[in-house]
């Protein structure tokens, strides 16, 4: 996800330890992650009791980090190379590390452009770099992922259970894979299976058009000024899909109040305002609609699923 300034800054230097750096810690605590994940899939979700050594469970936790971070960083290095395309300042990827809030093992990754976008249509190329780049990794890790898994009778509900809206991508493919699944019977999920339910949850949530996720960028490279009726309708279906569908909504309802309350309702304006998209972005807008309804779940992880127990 791209953040914009308003206004160009002088230019700046990389610290690329402090990139190393939050990259390491974020490979650590998705591999920690990962070990878990993979535990649950050799225990057939903890109906067998299994001990592999630490080592045997790090390596694979691999499964999960590897794919979930390949995934994450050709998405921010979309944004970042077409940035450089266009040569407009903009930073490495920052890794975001969370070993003991998420579920996941991170919250994701950012990079600042420190300048402003020229046109309407450099905005639009930028916004979508990201989440074109991700989803063209995140396709075949799903494709492995689901064939690695297994079909297994449904074990007894556990407290500490993890109950996560499946996209419709991710049915998708489980079905072309197994076909429908019997009633009794449930999806012992591969841990690379988990790194692209995370991706495809990532993208997803970064392709709502609201504010300066991608999602808002191409909003207004669509539509300029007008864009923040989208954010106000975008907004509204949070509540409405908290109230009468799943109550995790109500969770990223405030957590997009609070990104508004940083970064403001209306989008910084591109320096060229009155450059229209062509044909071929307008295409390119439709399909980034179709990746966000195949990502899209109206049942996403709740805030408890998000907390590490």
């Amino acid at each position: 996800m791209p953040a914009t300034d308003d206004f160009p800054s002088p230019a700046h230097r990389d610290r690329v330890w402090l990139h190393v750096l939050l990259f390491l810690t974020t490979f650590a605590a998705t591999t920690m992650v990962g070990a878990g994940f993979y535990l649950n899939f050799l225990s057939d979700l903890g109906w067998r009791r299994v001990t592999p050594p630490t080592s045997t469970l790090l390596i694979g936790g691999l499964w999960y980090s590897v794919p979930a971070l390949l995934i994450l960083g050709c998405h921010e290095m979309g944004h970042y190379f077409a940035c450089r395309y266009y040569r407009i300042s903009a930073t490495l990827p920052f890794f975001i590390p969370a070993p003991i809030v998420s579920l996941f093992g991170t919250l994701g990754a950012v990079i600042r452009i420190r300048e402003p976008l020229r046109t309407k249509r450099i905005l639009f190329d930028v916004g979508v770099a990201g989440p074109l780049a991700g989803f063209v990794v995140l396709v075949p890790a799903l494709i492995l992922g689901i064939r690695w898994s297994e079909v297994m009778r449904q074990p007894p509900p556990s407290p500490a259970g993890i109950d996560l809206g499946e996209p419709m991508l991710f049915q998708l493919v489980t079905r072309l894979t197994f076909g429908p699944i019997p009633d009794g019977y449930t999806l012992n999920a591969h841990p690379m299976a988990f790194a692209s339910l995370f991706g495809l949850l990532a993208t997803a949530l970064n392709l709502l058009p609201v504010g300066q996720l991608d999602g808002g960028h191409l909003a207004y490279a669509n539509l300029g000024p007008r864009a923040k009726y989208v954010t106000y309708a975008t907004l509204a279906a949070t509540l409405i899909l908290g109230v009468t569908v799943a109550t995790s909504w109500l969770f990223w309802f405030g957590l997009i109040v609070l990104l508004l309350r940083l970064t403001g309702v209306e989008h910084p304006p591109a320096v060229d305002e009155h450059e229209p998209l062509d044909k071929a972005r307008l295409a390119i807008s439709l399909l980034a609609i179709i990746i966000f309804a195949l990502c899209f779940t109206p049942w996403p992880a709740t805030p408890q699923d998000l907390i590490s127990k």
